[in-house]
This record gives C-alpha cells, sequence and structure tokens, in this order.
C-alpha cells in the first residue's frame, strides 16, 4: 500500500534552477511567508532562519519554539515546519543545498563534520552575541548584494559569504578546535545519522547500519555515545517514533496505517513500541496533538 505525503515539498529549484542558493529578508518575502507557512512543510534544503529584531514562533517536528531578536534557527532537509512571525519581525532566511555548502573545499568539509551543526542537532535555536550579530550583519548584507548582481564569479563569491557567516554562527558555540580524533568520531556520527535518515523504516538494529558502515556494532554505540551521550540504538528507535508523530499530527491515517508505513506487521508490537519511547498511547497523543496543531 502506498501513502500519499501528508505535507507540501517545497524545492530550492523552483525557485532559482541555476542558483542552488538564495538570501531574503523577511521585509521582502513577508507575504510568500504568510502563505507557505499556512500549513505545516518541509523542503529539500537546508534554511537558516536570523530573526534580528521582533518575535513570533517556530513549530519544527511538533515542538514550538519562541522566536527572539538575535536568535537563529537551521530546519534541515525533510524537517516538518511551520514559521509564525509579527508583522514587525526582522531578519533573514538563508536557503541552500548541502552540495552548494560542500564544493570545492576540503577544509570546510572537516569544519561541517567537526561541529558546523552539532549544536542544531542539540538545540533548535542558537542566540548570537551582538558582537558576532554585527559582523554577521555586514557579511548578510554582502550576500544581499551579490545574489542581484550578474557579474563572473557570484556563485562563488555566495559560498564564500555563507561560509564565512556559517563560520560566525559556529564560533558562538564552539570552543577550541577539536582534536582529529574527535572529528572522526563526529563524521562516522553523521554518517550514522544520514544512514538512519534513509533506512529507519527497514533497517532498525544497530548491526544494520554497522555493516553498512565497515565497523562493529560495538564500535559503533561506543563512538555514537561518546558524541551524543545515547547509544545507537536510541537514535533509531528516535526516528522511528519521529516518524510516527508526523503522521499522527500531519495525516489522518490510523494506527493501523501508520504501523504499515512503518515496516510493522504487528499492530499489537508497534502499539507497545510507540507507548515504550513515548510514554504515552497512540490514541492518547493524537489528542495532545489537536493543541499544537489546531484545524
Amino acid at each position: 500500500m502506498k501513502y500519499p505525503e501528508y505535507c507540501p515539498l517545497l524545492k530550492l529549484e523552483d525557485v532559482d534552477d541555476n542558483l542552488p542558493f538564495q538570501i531574503r529578508t523577511f521585509k521582502s518575502m513577508r507575504e510568500e511567508i504568510i502563505a507557505h507557512n499556512s500549513t505545516p512543510h518541509k523542503q529539500n534544503y537546508i534554511e537558516i532562519i536570523w530573526i534580528t529584531k521582533g518575535s513570533g514562533s517556530l513549530v519544527l517536528d511538533l515542538e514550538i519554539f519562541n522566536l527572539e531578536s538575535n536568535s537563529i534557527f537551521c530546519i534541515t532537509p525533510g524537517q516538518l515546519h511551520q514559521l509564525r512571525e509579527d508583522e514587525s519581525t526582522e531578519g533573514f532566511i538563508l536557503s541552500f543545498t548541502e552540495a552548494f555548502l560542500h564544493m570545492g573545499e576540503q577544509e570546510f568539509d572537516l569544519m561541517y563534520n567537526s561541529g558546523l551543526f552539532q549544536a542544531f542537532s542539540r538545540s533548535a535555536g542558537i542566540r548570537v552575541n551582538n558582537d558576532i550579530a554585527r559582523e554577521m550583519q555586514e557579511v548578510a548584507q554582502k550576500m544581499l548584494k551579490e545574489s542581484n548582481n550578474v557579474y563572473l564569479f557570484r556563485t562563488e563569491m555566495l559560498r564564500r559569504y555563507l561560509k564565512i557567516f556559517l563560520i560566525y554562527v559556529t564560533r558562538q558555540f564552539q570552543g577550541p578546535l577539536t582534536t582529529v580524533i574527535q572529528t572522526r568520531n563526529l563524521e562516522l556520527t553523521e554518517k550514522f545519522k544520514s544512514l538512519v535518515e534513509v533506512n529507519f523504516k527497514t533497517h532498525r538494529k544497530v548491526a544494520d547500519y554497522a555493516k553498512l558502515l565497515a565497523v562493529t556494532p560495538n564500535y559503533l554505540n561506543e563512538i555514537i555515545k561518546k558524541t551524543t551521550a545515547y547509544p545507537a540504538s536510541y537514535h533509531i528507535r528516535q526516528r522511528i517514533i519521529l516518524e510516527a508523530k508526523r503522521r499522527v499530527a500531519y495525516s489522518d491515517e490510523c494506527m493501523k496505517e501508520v504501523a504499515w508505513y512503518l515496516g510493522f506487521s504487528d499492530i499489537a508490537h508497534f502499539s507497545k513500541f510507540f507507548k515504550n519511547a513515548t510514554g504515552i498511547t497512540f490514541s492518547d497523543f493524537r489528542k495532545e496533538c489537536l493543541v499544537i496543531t489546531p484545524a
């Protein structure tokens, strides 16, 4: 049985086929923000939301976060979200693909894997201090100007400005440079998480991912727990539960349909799995979702 997608998917190529990058201000895209966020949606690109002034809220995978001045939020491909901002809110929205970010520079790949988005994996929002905010504002203005011209090497200029911008974000939460060993551990962690994202419906055992990564299950568990404070099995289980929660909140699928979609042939097993992981029954969670996602 094939299930329809329960939320719209926005694609960056729908905006600009030639450049997988976009930066805009809240003021310039107010109507578009309202239109896109009338319902929860997901996208096939990374989006950085930087609130420089004002307030609002961001619903990100059923969690509600308050928007405050000098706060930055990162939305990764596939995350369900809905932005609700006040009319007076000011700031920037940067949209780009991972391919655009990584293109051409191995040293930046190391920085990316050694923690650029590690903070966002622990907390959806980061507060920026005033000194760094001023530096970021200058870079953002340069990106805006560069994105509107037609000069030679425009794409390369934008990529370099974006990397500088993200380095400032990294400095906000990262201390001294990580060691080579830490970097390798984080690289393995990111590869593991990427595999879980693709295979969580069919691969539920740590051994499945250890085989794909050419390491032993014990070693994989040790590294994942060292970098995230949780064992590999926890991340597999949480990804399954996240998808179940999404489908409960944003579709009218019953428990049987959700269970089948996630690869559970035994409905009773899925019901027990859901309650053990969330501490609440499937039906009670659906009632709670009515508060978060009102009609």
